[in-house]
């Protein structure tokens, strides 16, 4: 199973609301080989997000669902409503895949 992580620093503009929907359209995806799709805001008690207060996993079967995924036009969409909404571009998004077990 491939963990796929997203993390993002919003546009001090960007509202809950739109964050919200943006969520909302990537739980909607449904694309062979995804298993599990988890989002929200940071609850950390740590507080150390530095600004990445927001974020989602994406649970794939193996390595060739996430590149379906990548290169599906629905998350083509979203990813760009993420980009638009993250805090520099593409450089408000950390993005982390992990190899791990089901």
């Amino acid at each position: 199973m491939i963990r796929h992580i997203v993390l993002l620093k919003a546009r001090p503009e960007v509202t809950e609301a739109q964050i919200t929907a943006i969520f909302a359209d990537l739980h909607a995806l449904r694309l062979p080989g995804i298993l599990a799709i988890h989002s929200g805001r940071s609850e950390s008690p740590e507080q150390i997000e530095r600004g990445y207060l927001h974020g989602f996993t994406v649970d794939f079967t193996d390595w060739a669902a996430l590149a379906a995924y990548q290169s599906h036009p629905d998350h083509q969409r979203v990813g760009a409503a993420l980009v638009a909404a993250a805090q520099g571009g593409i450089d408000g998004i950390l993005v982390f895949d992990l190899p791990t077990a089901p």
